[in-house]
């Protein structure tokens, strides 16, 4: 009976001890952690070339960089932004600016106005050795609640790849762990307190947690923070076939319809067009009178194919490097010029 007592008081004790543990991993691990406000603006596509309309977004990141000064975090919580704050847990306000982009992979890299340096920057871990089954905790701001901790484990892994080059195009981690609004581009840790994956919302049919959430893997992050990465354009595109590229009387079987152009941005600066009249052709809704895009240099953009190489080309140049840019606009063909500055 002794005996009993004694171990069910130890397991108690044991389980004190492993409680407390979680909660140092979570409180040193959250200093790192930010809230994203972002103000968008758009066309409201009801055929006027000039009526836009500003909103606001919320969403979450994390603080990396050697230098203490980038955040990282969903592409789709800055992308279309022209203005970032970033609010840290000591109430500090940051203005910051878009340094990377890769839509695909929902990943992006924000530059602080200035370095951080009184707070903890993350540790970026190695998903590559991530096992399903895992524990994993994230942190973020769901429905505006800044830093409230979800826990869960891996529930599966997805990688998918790049028809052009075999190079991993993709890779998100599936967790049960509970994900909503505003916990879009907020670091997932493991038990090490490393970030092994940034929440991304595009895979929830609601954008919600429906008992399944998914994270952006830290291998594909730690890509694109430590290379060029895929460069930030500034547009909202739409792939457009060759069924539509006759509709639309494009001179070419392929294109790129250019959406919404975000202001202050390269294709801003280059004069790119964005559309500004709401359609839908079978399923797809999209904005016209935009420009379509028909070439990057050498590169037309009229294949699956090309339009995958046309991204890996673009990051590929060095700073200075003079772009030609051919567009379709108002039934006839444009040249633009753009010089690369990172």
């Amino acid at each position: 009976m002794k005996k009993t007592i004694l171990s069910y008081v130890l397991l108690l004790f044991a389980f004190a001890a492993n409680s407390q543990t979680f909660a140092d991993l979570v409180a040193s691990s959250d200093s790192s952690v930010v809230q994203i406000e972002v103000i968008e603006k758009k066309n409201l596509g009801i055929g006027n070339p000039g009526n836009f309309t500003s909103s606001g977004a919320l969403g979450s990141g994390v603080l990396v960089g050697e230098n203490s000064n980038y955040i990282l975090t969903a592409a789709h919580v800055v992308a279309n932004a022209i203005k970032i704050q970033v609010i840290f847990i000591d109430e500090t306000i940051l203005s910051a600016t878009i340094k990377r982009v890769d839509k695909t992979a929902d990943l992006a890299i924000i530059q602080l106005e200035r370095p951080v340096t009184h707070l903890p920057k993350a540790k970026l871990g190695d998903s590559d050795k991530t096992r399903i089954g895992d524990e994993i905790f994230i942190i973020g701001s769901p429905l505006g609640l800044s830093h409230s901790v979800s826990k869960g484990i891996i529930s599966g892994k997805h990688t998918e790849y790049n028809e052009t080059n075999k190079g991993r195009a993709m890779e998100f981690f599936q967790t049960d762990a509970s994900i909503n609004h505003g916990n879009s581009g907020g670091p997932m840790f493991n038990m090490k307190g490393e970030v092994i994956g940034i929440v991304s919302s595009i895979l929830s049919f609601s954008g919600g947690f429906e008992g399944l959430g998914f994270a952006a893997t830290s291998s594909i992050a730690w890509e694109i923070l430590n290379q060029k990465g895929r460069i930030w354009f500034g547009a909202d595109v739409l792939p457009i076939s060759a069924e539509f590229c006759k509709i639309f009387n494009v001179p070419q079987d392929g294109a790129l319809l250019i959406q919404n152009v975000t202001e202050n941005s390269p294709a801003y600066f280059m004069g790119i067009k964005g559309g500004y009249v709401t359609m839908r052709i079978g399923e797809t809704e999209f904005l016209a009178g935009g420009d379509f895009v028909l070439k990057f240099d050498d590169i037309p953009i009229n294949t699956i194919e090309n339009m995958e190489k046309l991204w890996d080309y673009l990051s590929e140049q060095e700073d200075g490097h003079k772009y030609k840019i051919q567009v379709f606009r108002n039934g006839k063909i444009e040249n633009l010029n753009w010089i690369l500055n990172r």
